[in-house]
């Protein structure tokens, strides 16, 4: 019984792939999901024909980009999840992923559209699933974390975050720190006083936007 190799891509395959892969990173980070194939070949300086047939559709391409997303959120896990306290390791993740979605448009609209899922993202996520949940159980068990808080609502308080980044990129790019912050320290406050807000207040809407009505 013969067995068939996989063939390792030509050197200008593989010059061409990075290529494709980088640019669309970058313009889904930028962008979010609106980026077709043909903005993505445009970026990335080859043809349109070279990136369909490597990435035959844009949920090919995105799977890709979902799986490196998946990576990162669990090395990040993993990272925080070694700090000696679950509060000081829970406060490493929330932010930390709260800056990573600020500067990716498409961290979180990607990882839930993208599909098909392969089976390394799905493990990923899965992993990740896993690291995060260790990390809100040491927290409660010490009692740094507000009751009722879950894992489950980890992606929803980056996604309020991403929210206020996507809105206030082209002005204040690091506005969002003020409210993610604030986010923190409601939900799981660091030990001793709490230090000073950063930033400063968002402005009110200006006149033409809607402002969103008062509870």
């Amino acid at each position: 019984m013969t067995t068939t190799a996989v063939r390792p891509l030509r050197a200008d395959a593989a010059r061409n792939r990075a290529l494709i892969v980088d640019a669309a990173r970058r313009l889904f980070a930028e962008r979010g999901l609106d980026v077709t194939l043909h903005d993505v070949a445009e970026a990335a300086g080859v043809g349109v024909g070279t990136v369909y047939r490597r990435f035959p559709d844009k949920d090919a391409l995105l799977a890709g980009l979902v799986t490196a997303k998946y990576e990162t959120l669990v090395e990040l896990a993993e990272r925080a999840a070694a700090r000696p306290s679950g509060r000081e390791a829970l406060r490493e993740y929330l932010l930390g992923a709260m800056e990573l979605r600020a500067s990716d448009r498409s961290l979180s609209t990607a990882v839930m559209r993208a599909a098909p899922q392969t089976e390394q993202a799905l493990a990923l996520r899965a992993r990740l699933s896993e690291v995060v949940g260790g990390v809100v159980e040491r927290a409660h068990a010490e009692h740094a974390l507000r009751e009722g808080f879950t894992a489950d609502d980890v992606p929803a308080v980056t996604s309020m975050i991403g929210s206020i980044a996507d809105r206030t990129r082209g002005e204040s790019p690091d506005a969002w720190r003020r409210y993610g912050l604030l986010i923190a320290d409601a939900v799981c406050p660091p030990a001793g006083e709490l230090p000073p807000l950063v930033g400063e207040p968002l402005p009110p809407p200006t006149s033409g936007t809607c402002a969103a009505p008062r509870p």
